[in-house]
């Protein structure tokens, strides 16, 4: 049998019966990751710079410092922040504090 690290007292988990991931939370990264999809192929200019769309709108590139797969990384985490941070529960543990209203905007 493998060893198992301590579990806090105050975590959800199936000591404590409650459900690990609100369903609420669980809803809003699904939302974020169907509204950011890469859609398209990737396009060249020529000069070496990419890009590829997202279904968002925004046009995802490579530039000066950083690659497209970079930027769409970035932008899938931005993405599912702004969605958790909108609908995280108020007196939530923030590392990144919430916006006026007590909310991240979500777009």
């Amino acid at each position: 049998m493998e060893p198992r690290a301590p579990e806090s007292p105050n975590a959800a988990g199936p000591t404590s019966g409650a459900p690990p991931v609100s369903a609420t939370m669980r809803r809003a990264k699904s939302v974020a990751r169907a509204a950011h999809a890469t859609i398209g192929q990737l396009h060249e200019d020529g000069h070496g710079g990419v890009r590829i769309d997202c279904s968002c709108g925004m046009v995802l590139t490579n530039g000066p410092d950083w690659t497209v797969d970079e930027h769409i990384r970035l932008h899938r985490a931005e993405a599912r922040y702004l969605a958790l941070s909108a609908v995280a529960p108020a007196g939530m543990p923030r590392l990144v504090p919430p916006g006026p209203g007590g909310r991240a905007p979500l777009r």
